[in-house]
């Protein structure tokens, strides 16, 4: 998992070709206007969806993790906090699914930290994790970036 701010975004540009076309994407003026829905950027390898999604308990939620991507979970603005664990051993809750690249299990985040708007995570596929973790409104963008 990697926490940072866009202000530092490019020093993780080499780590693959599709961030810098995610960290682009984030970085456009307006970005908080778009509405919400689904932002190709580079196709199906990169590509955006934006949301106004409501905080939830820890305990409400599940870990999840991504096989085919990465993602960049950007905050624009609300209180979210993000849980995160190393999926290797986890046990499944619910079997891999392929057409959505999603996958939850059971347990709980090894540690949980605070996204203050403005920044962003990046959760590898090895990293399961649980997103927002707060209370109110939460106004986000998750970029897909293909890993394969």
């Amino acid at each position: 998992m990697i926490l940072d701010t866009l202000n530092n975004a490019a020093k993780y540009a080499g780590l693959k070709i599709g961030i810098s076309e995610a960290f682009g994407f984030l970085n456009q003026p307006g970005l908080a206007e778009l509405p919400d829905g689904k932002y190709e950027i580079a196709g199906s390898r990169v590509y955006a969806t934006i949301a106004h999604e409501n905080g939830r308990r820890t305990e409400d939620g599940e870990l999840e993790a991504h096989r085919k991507y990465l993602d960049v979970q950007y905050v624009i603005s609300g209180n979210e906090s993000m849980g995160w664990k190393n999926r290797e051993g986890l046990v499944n809750s619910m079997d891999y699914d392929e057409g959505r690249d999603l996958e939850f299990f059971k347990g709980e985040p090894e540690s949980i930290v605070r996204v203050p708007p403005g920044s962003f995570t990046v959760f590898l596929p090895t990293d399961a994790h649980l997103p927002l973790i707060g209370n109110g409104p939460i106004h986000k963008v998750v970029v897909k970036v293909a890993v394969g």
